[in-house]
């Protein structure tokens, strides 16, 4: 069965820094919301636009949702569409790849090849 993926667009530093710490607790929406906001393939587009829009210097995560158990749940949010969240720690073995996420120059970012594989609708 091959594996479902979720996205979690977050600053390159932050990133960094969870990668060096072997964990990711979240941006401080996740912290101040009490867990960690993923989008759907679907989703992610949207969720860039609204929350991220015009911002530099992000990358885009790829996350296993099998790897995450029971602590990802599916949760109304926008417009009543389920989001993925994780009432825990991300662990850096349920990412499969990262990637930038640029500005394109119609001002939107620009998603990675590989997005889109595998992902939950």
């Amino acid at each position: 069965m091959a594996s479902t993926l979720v996205y979690k667009i977050v600053d390159a530093d932050a990133w960094a820094q969870a990668e060096r710490a072997g964990r990711f607790d979240g941006a401080p929406v996740d912290v101040a919301d009490g867990y960690i906001h993923f989008s759907t393939a679907a989703q992610a587009p949207e969720t860039a636009a609204k929350h991220f829009a015009g911002r530099t210097g992000l990358l885009l995560v790829a996350v296993e949702t099998e790897a995450l158990g029971e602590a990802l749940r599916w949760e109304p949010s926008r417009g009543g569409a389920l989001f993925p969240h994780l009432y825990a720690p991300l662990t850096l073995d349920a990412v499969r790849w990262s990637a930038p996420l640029p500005l394109g120059p119609d001002g939107a970012h620009a998603f990675p090849d590989a997005f889109g594989a595998g992902d939950a609708s």
